[in-house]
Parts: structure tokens; sequence; C-alpha cells
């Protein structure tokens, strides 16, 4: 028992005195920045299952310095784990997973850049270095051991991006852009990360990656489908060019990167109404034969251009049997119309007008060079048409109809908008 105690105080004493020493030189003016560097163990295993897979790093500084840890293998070739890092005065104590900056061997290639990899298993002397202001410098060094390391790395062998161009507006074209990325390796769950940076690096935005029947991380095709943020009702980022970054990064902390480019054009939340909630009907009773007209104002009140699609304000139906479809003119998804609808109609809103006419509104060619008519964020637009009544259901006579602001395939903006009570006279 009085040997135990014994020998827990000369531990004790062992290690205060080694910390006053070391305390000590650290408040010493004089000497080499550098007190002392150790690694332990000498030899380890990076292979995120081994037992002895990291060592644990050491080292003690006299005075502020800049430092650097690195390797230097039997050819002479140097691998950094840290490259001058300023440092303040006294003790350090760090973990090394085998993991350096990245690094090619030689005749090696890669479809991503190699940002941090694991030594390759072989002899190693590491080194750790210190030089501060005054111009003092100084070095330890001790023999690093590297086997069975994991060596293979986290490649994203293919990555694209479609369409390179795409217009976050909700317009039905090119609204959201496709980003396919294949993983070579298993990660863990979060090890693949993509972000969209802007031309000066200021902005960096991640990019989530949706729910799919390939897990996050899993080796395989990776889809992310980005829609700049207008799904959930945020602006999208700025008009221009960006970088698209995918990082791939494994257990042990291996780490690539690959880079794409998206062009982002014409974004924006699209948003309109019809002003006032206002709608000016031409009569309440209409003759069997004769049209019910109306008139509107639409604006355009958001930061998107609304595309738009026939027939042009001004057009007439002849009949209740002609909608826009039998015109030819069809739903299209993410197009605006104003619509009108009334109590006996069997589809909604099968009258529909476009927001003005191939004069008042702006052409925008789409990827295809197939021409597009928007109204742009801040106009207004008359709208003007009508229906010819020709068809009276007794039961339902009089009747209500309406005007509305349709997006289509998305929502009906304004609905059932200024409801007028209309008679249709027999003849």
């Amino acid at each position: 028992m009085r040997r135990s105690i014994l020998l827990t105080s000369i531990v004790a004493f062992v290690l205060v005195a080694v910390g006053l020493a070391v305390a000590w030189q650290v408040l010493l003016p004089g000497g080499p920045p550098l007190i002392a560097a150790s690694f332990t163990p000498a030899s380890i295993s990076p292979n995120a299952s081994s037992k002895t897979n990291i060592a644990a790093v050491h080292y003690a500084l006299r005075r502020p310095a800049t430092v650097s840890i690195y390797f230097i293998d039997a050819k002479g070739a140097r691998f950094y784990f840290r490259q001058a890092r300023p440092r303040a005065a006294g003790p350090y104590d760090i973990y090394f997973s085998g993991v350096v900056d990245g690094y090619l061997l030689p005749g090696e290639t890669q479809p991503d850049r190699v940002l941090a990899r694991v030594l390759q298993d072989g002899a190693y002397t590491w080194v750790i270095e210190a030089t501060d202001s005054q111009g003092g410098h100084n070095q330890i060094s001790g023999p690093l051991t590297i086997s069975n390391a994991d060596t293979t790395l986290p490649t994203i062998s293919r990555f694209t991006v479609s369409p390179i161009r795409f217009t976050p507006n909700q317009d039905g074209i090119d609204d959201r852009v496709t980003m396919n990325i294949y993983l070579a390796k298993d990660l863990p769950a979060d090890g693949l990360q993509v972000f969209l940076i802007s031309a000066d690096g200021s902005e960096k935005l991640p990019i989530p990656e949706p729910a799919s029947p390939i897990k996050p991380g899993q080796k395989g095709l990776h889809t992310f489908d980005y829609d700049g943020g207008i799904d959930q009702g945020f602006e999208p980022p700025p008009n221009g060019t960006y970088t698209v970054t995918a990082i791939a990064q494994d257990a042990l902390g291996q780490q690539v990167s690959i880079d794409n480019q998206v062009t982002i054009a014409d974004g924006g939340l699209p948003r309109a109404d019809i002003q006032l909630g206002q709608v000016k009907w031409s009569a309440d009773q209409v003759l069997f034969g004769e049209a019910l007209t109306f008139q509107l104002v639409v604006e355009n009140y958001g930061t998107a251009p609304l595309r738009t699609t026939g027939p042009y304000s001004g057009y007439v139906y002849t009949s209740m049997a002609q909608q826009a479809n039998t015109l030819g003119q069809y739903q299209q998804s993410g197009a605006w119309r104003v619509g009108l609808h009334c109590d006996t109609c069997q589809t909604d809103y099968p009258w529909r007008w476009a927001l003005g006419t191939a004069d008042s509104l702006t052409l925008i060619p789409d990827s295809q060079g197939r021409p597009q008519y928007y109204l742009m964020p801040g106009q207004r637009a008359a709208i003007t048409g009508g229906i010819v009544l020709d068809k009276i259901i007794p039961s339902r006579n009089p009747q209500y109809f309406w005007a509305g602001l349709i997006h289509e395939d998305v929502a009906v903006v304004n609905d059932r908008v200024d409801p007028k009570f209309v008679t249709i006279v027999p003849r």
C-alpha cells in the first residue's frame, strides 16, 4: 500500500516538474521558439477501424510563432498537415488521423480536385517547425510508420448540371436545375455537400439533397433538384453566373471537390393581382346570342416577369362551348392568364386571355429559341374580352359570372373576383 502511494507521489511530482519546466521555458526570453514536440504512437493504421488509427501530437512554443507540421517520405516528398499557421506561446495537443493536404501520386489523374488525403503506407519522418517574428527558427522531428491505410479516395467520378442556364421564376420554363453526382465510394450520411457560390465568392449557399431511394452518402448516383428557393417563397439569388461546387468527404477525412457552372437569369418571385379586385362588366342582362364583355387591369408587382399565353386581350369567344382549349390555347404550366368562370361551367375558368397583346408584352425567347411573351415587373395590363352567351339553363338563369387570375398548374391567385349576376334574355 505504502509502495503504491509512494509511486503515485513520484509520478505526480515528475508531471508537475515537467509542467513547470515547460512553463519556465515558455517564460524564458531566449532560445529557439519550439521547445518540445512528439508524436505518439510512432505507428498508426488510418482506416477508421483500427485501434491505432490516430496519433497524439504535442508541441510547445516559447513565444508566438508560425508553425508547420509535415511529413517526408523515403523519396524526400513533403506532405503538409499544417502549413504556416500562426500560434501563440504555450503548449498544444492535437490529433493526427493520417490525413494531410491533398496530393496526387506520380502519374495519377483525378476527375475531381483532391483537398485532403491519407498518407500512403510506408515510413515517414514527421517534422514540426516554428519560426518567430524575429527570425528565430527550429524544428523537431521523429519517425512515423503508416500501415493498412484506407487509401481509396471518395472520388466524384461524374458531375453534370442541366440546364446550365435556368430562370427561377415559376414560368414553367427552365425553372429548375438538376445536378447529378456519382460517388465512387460509400460516405457518411453528411459526406456529400453541394454549394452555389457567387462569382466573387461572397455568397455560399448550400443546396440540400432531396429524399430519394439512394441514401445520403451511399455509393452511386445522387440527384439534386434546385429551384433557387422559389417554391418556398424566397427570392432566388441575383441573376448571374455561379460556381456549383460538390464536396465529398469519407469517414477518414479524405476530401475531394469538383466544380461546375450555372447561370441564373430572369429570376424573381412572381406576384400579381387584379387591381382593386374590380371588373367592369358590360351589363347584367344580355340578349341570347350577344356578348357579355369585361375589362380589368392586372398589375405585376413582383420581381419576376410573368409568362403569358393567348388568346390575346380583346378576343371574344363566339360561343359558350368555345373554350381556350378548343382554340388550341391549352393550359401551360407556369403561364399566367385571366379567366372567366360561371355557375354552370363544367371546367375551371374555361375562357381565358393573355395578360395583354403581342404589342404590349415583352418577347423573351426560351432556351430553345421559341418566342415567349411576358408582363414585366412593375407593368400593368388592361385586359378586355367577352363571351357570346348562347346557352340558357332555365334553372340557373340568371347565374353568376366572375373573373380570376390563374397561374396555371400553380394556383388560382385571384378567385371569384367581382361576381356579376347575369340574366340571359331569350329572343
